[in-house]
């Protein structure tokens, strides 16, 4: 709705438009009056709220009302906009989105991870509340769940059709817009610390197999036999599929966002990839737009689930256009995606979401997703079920 600060009032039915708000008019407020209603952006200086107007669209009240009437309104407001804070920093974790319902797992399971999703928040918050980048805290936060088996990234990645583990990873900086990522390796301990070298020293946005390796052999980051990555659990179900006893695995790919004190995002995602896979099938992970997005102008996006779906309709990119060009919130964004876009082509999956203001959104339209967040000076919260 563009508003100039020439044009007239445009009074629609209990609607107040101020004409001289030039930023996004985003917040309606009813008061403890019946018929009053006032709009304003919260980002608008106070020098600006010299200049709203207020209408009552009872016209029995006086004009001396009005006038009290409107301070009244201005003071309440300025003073709630005080109290609403942007947080410092914040950071958010996924664990993959699934079958996952209190049923299918016993309380010490549930407890296992729990745990671990706490921990590693508490890996990237450290970052954060020392002043660190996003990209750190990110890198901190996936780099503990590669190495926690009970996720499909790094230690305890699923298997191939091969009996193979082969992972992918990326990462984008919000900032710069600079990205890295890396597919189809089997030997890089933490995928995503190969992903994050890819960004900061190849010039290249993304390296796969063979390849991939022997710039991170080169770069000196840690290389690992294959049976690294082997866990019983995991070698169980790559075996139930196998014999067509489960049509899917259970694990599920892991990813972070995070807003650090200086306003910059930034998005990282590691996965195994699905279980059984063939033909070095490679899915949304490591795929920038897809399965990863970051912009400080918008916001910051990893996602899990079914990589074919989340590739062609490029998930990740699409949550920061339509905040972008249609102006939605965080949270606006990602429900339409994952409810209604993804679930209405029969993809099954979720993401986590920042905005730059520090908005997190966690939609999933499966029965659960692990998931997590910290905001600064809040103590963690860590979610499974719906």
């Amino acid at each position: 709705m563009g508003i100039t600060s020439h044009s007239k009032l445009n009074i629609r039915k209990n609607l107040i438009i101020s004409p001289d708000i030039t930023t996004p008019l985003t917040t309606l407020h009813r008061s403890v009056y019946p018929g009053h209603f006032f709009v304003a952006s919260w980002r608008a200086s106070l020098n600006r709220l010299n200049s709203l107007h207020f209408i009552n669209t009872h016209p029995s009240t006086s004009q001396p009302m009005k006038t009290k009437l409107s301070l009244l309104l201005l003071l309440s407001i300025c003073t709630f906009a005080q109290t609403v804070q942007k947080p410092r920093y914040v950071i958010v974790i996924h664990g993959g989105a699934g079958n996952i319902t209190p049923q299918r797992f016993s309380p010490e399971k549930q407890a296992e991870y729990e745990l671990n999703l706490n921990n590693a928040l508490l890996e990237g918050e450290k970052v954060l509340a020392s002043g660190g980048d996003a990209t750190d805290a990110v890198i901190a936060a996936v780099r503990y769940l590669e190495e926690c088996p009970l996720f499909n990234a790094g230690r305890g990645a699923v298997f191939n059709a091969d009996g193979r583990n082969e992972l992918d990873a990326s990462i984008m900086d919000g900032k710069t817009g600079k990205a890295g990522a890396v597919a189809g390796v089997s030997i890089i301990k933490s995928p995503v610390m190969a992903a994050r070298m890819v960004m900061d020293s190849s010039g290249h946005v993304m390296l796969a197999g063979r390849g991939a390796e022997e710039f991170a052999m080169k770069h000196r980051l840690e290389m690992v036999n294959p049976d690294y990555f082997y866990t019983g659990e995991s070698w169980q179900e790559y075996l139930k599929v196998k014999q067509n006893r489960e049509n899917e695995g259970r694990k599920g790919t892991v990813g972070a966002v995070a807003l650090d004190i200086h306003g910059n995002l930034a998005a990282a995602t590691s996965t195994g990839g699905m279980v059984y896979k063939k033909y070095g099938r490679i899915g949304d992970s490591p795929v920038i737009g897809a399965g990863t997005y970051a912009s400080n102008l918008s916001c910051a996006v990893s996602c899990t689930g079914h990589g074919e779906f989340f590739i062609r309709n490029a998930v990740a990119y699409d949550v920061s256009a339509r905040m972008l060009y249609l102006g939605e919130t965080v949270e606006a964004a990602t429900e339409f995606i994952i409810n209604q876009k993804l679930k209405s082509q029969g993809a099954a999956g979720g993401l986590i979401a920042l905005d730059k203001d520090g908005n997190i959104s966690m939609p999933f339209n499966t029965p659960g997703m692990f998931r997590g967040y910290i905001k600064s000076g809040e103590m963690p919260k860590v979610l499974m079920f719906r």
